[in-house]
């Protein structure tokens, strides 16, 4: 499929001459289009909380951190033996 569709094109080309107005630097394209955002008058909504932060994951951990989740699994997980069903063989078998 390799129509085109107007519209898109047209979007495209606006995107692109707006964004070499500013060299394509997007912090300044972002600002850009916060200030038109301001002078518009219109009211725009965000749903993200003011002060967001990454989530702990994309964090870099500490090894204190990781100490302290490591301790508060070993007090979930029970302290008692696998039945014997649930073992992994140790030797060797031999065919």
């Amino acid at each position: 499929m390799n129509e085109t569709d107007p519209i898109v094109e047209e979007v495209r080309r606006i995107r692109d001459a707006h964004a070499a107005k500013f060299n394509y630097d997007p912090k300044a394209i972002f600002q850009d289009i916060k200030e038109q955002e301001k002078r518009s008058g219109r009211k725009y909504v965000s749903f993200a909380e003011d002060d967001v932060a990454p989530p702990h994951a994309l964090q870099p951990a500490r090894a204190a951190d990781r100490r302290a989740d490591f301790e508060k699994y070993l007090a979930a997980v029970p302290n008692v033996a696998p039945p014997e069903n649930d073992r992994f063989e140790t030797e060797k078998r031999t065919s």
